[in-house]
């Protein structure tokens, strides 16, 4: 069904919430990028957006205030991220395939600097930070995987994508910078069992998916060899 489409990695599929006003914005703004910034420097520039991250986060826990210099890299990356792809549409640059790949690693990367970044400051006597790094990395897996059997890439779950994850860690270090660590600490679990809970419907619903996916594959090839 899926064996002669051309290569689909470029093209997500389900908005989240923000994503209409996101595509709006891409196509206003993409011509009017610099021709001297290609799509692999927006791509590459995750790295620099990480490395400020972790180091606001380890002078966060002597002055919270450095968690303001975090939310700027994570806005930075958000910025750079909505872009890459779009510039390299729109100059037929060609780099599909990489920028997939590298898009997509560097996005793992960002996630794990912003809980890095959390471990310094953040009172998480359980290791919750590394478990929901194994949650939040489960979503990643299953994108990709599901992607491979269906040629369909979704990153947005139940309405919520990147965007809004991003948005989120904005808000906690907002909260984490008026309120202080102690008052948060709670929540490190709950966001784990949430995101457990989430996973697991996204699992269940994808496997479902692909399993229909192979049984009308079957159909159409014991009709044609009927």
């Amino acid at each position: 069904m899926f064996q002669n489409e051309p290569f689909q990695g470029d093209k997500k599929v389900g908005l989240s919430l923000l994503g209409k006003w996101e595509k709006k914005i891409v196509e206003k703004y993409t011509p009017k990028i610099p021709r001297c910034i290609e799509t692999y420097h927006l791509t590459l520039t995750t790295l620099l957006w990480c490395a400020i991250i972790i180091v606001c986060g380890y002078l966060a826990q002597y002055n919270f205030h450095w968690l303001w210099g975090t939310s700027v890299a994570i806005a930075l990356q958000y910025s750079t991220d909505l872009f890459d792809g779009a510039v390299g549409r729109y100059r037929d640059t060609g780099l599909i395939r990489w920028g997939y790949y590298m898009d997509h690693f560097l996005d793992y990367i960002f996630l794990c600097s912003i809980l890095i970044g959390y471990s310094f400051t953040l009172q998480d006597r359980f290791n919750t930070l590394f478990f929901t790094l194994a949650i939040f990395g489960a979503y990643m897996v299953n994108s990709y995987l599901a992607f491979a059997a269906t040629n369909r890439f979704k990153i947005a779950f139940f309405k919520i994508g990147p965007t809004e994850m991003r948005l989120a860690f904005i808000i906690t270090n907002t909260l984490l910078i008026i309120f202080q660590k102690t008052y948060l600490a709670w929540t490190l679990p709950a966001i784990f069992w949430l995101s457990l809970i989430g996973l697991a419907v996204v699992v269940y619903s994808t496997q479902k998916q692909i399993w229909a996916i192979d049984m009308a594959e079957k159909k159409a090839k014991q009709k044609t060899t009927a």
